[in-house]
């Protein structure tokens, strides 16, 4: 993996992955919304009716970036930490939400003890980690028993037809909105390749269950191509 040519792959650099974020942390928001054709704000809907936030419950927030999907979770009471490797998107965040207590940290050794969460989420960032399993095995180290993980991450359309019209989307469309609005176009070539590697959704259900996650189940957005994981630790 070269600075300038972003090449997905299972065995990521977390170092690479964060000078990436930090490359398209000022525009991140904008380009993602237009890149899903704007149903970013549909999907972290859907999200946040997996959590449930309530008050009183404690919530990490993995792979937060600049702390949009962090923001729903503190206005419905919850006590909700955004945690992210980038400490570019880190930074962009804290300008814009400084009442946000903003943390840097890795996903798989989180700055943690064991146990002190109810609910761990993540959003498409869950396929930048270096190794997932071990990522799913540290969120479950910090979730206390009966606590829940989330997981939004992009997956596979269900329907054939629409599969073969989003693999043309991923090729030819995103590509050319990401070079017109990215500051960091090559960040979104790697972001192509990483959704096409990516397991589908039971292929994702089985790397949590050996971490030792139960009760687990899905359900699509998007005709699959995106879809929230849910398991009981």
């Amino acid at each position: 993996m070269t600075p300038n040519g972003y090449r997905a792959s299972l065995n990521k650099r977390r170092t690479e992955v964060a000078a990436m974020f930090d490359k398209v942390a000022g525009r991140y928001d904008l380009t993602n919304n237009l890149l899903s054709l704007g149903l970013t704000e549909q999907w972290r809907k859907a999200v946040l009716r997996a959590i449930d936030p309530r008050p009183g419950v404690r919530i990490l927030d993995l792979a937060a970036g600049t702390g949009t999907s962090t923001i729903p979770l503190t206005e419905a009471g919850a006590t909700a930490i955004p945690v992210d490797l980038s400490l570019g998107m880190l930074e962009v965040g804290k300008q814009r939400h400084p009442e946000l207590p903003f943390l840097a940290g890795d996903a798989l050794s989180l700055p943690f003890g064991d146990e002190v969460a109810d609910v761990v989420t993540i959003s498409f960032g869950l396929r930048n980690v270096e190794d997932t399993v071990a990522a799913l095995t540290e969120f479950r180290r910090v979730t206390r028993p009966g606590g829940k993980l989330v997981v939004c991450e992009f997956s596979t359309p269900t329907w054939e037809p629409f599969r073969r019209l989003y693999d043309f989307y991923l090729q030819t469309a995103l590509p050319l909105v990401s070079r017109a609005m990215s500051s960091n176009p090559a960040a979104y070539n790697y972001l192509i390749e990483s959704i096409r590697d990516w397991p589908n959704q039971p292929g994702l259900a089985e790397l949590m269950q050996r971490a030792g996650w139960h009760d687990i189940a899905w359900n699509n957005l998007a005709g699959g191509a995106v879809a929230i994981h849910r398991a009981i630790a």
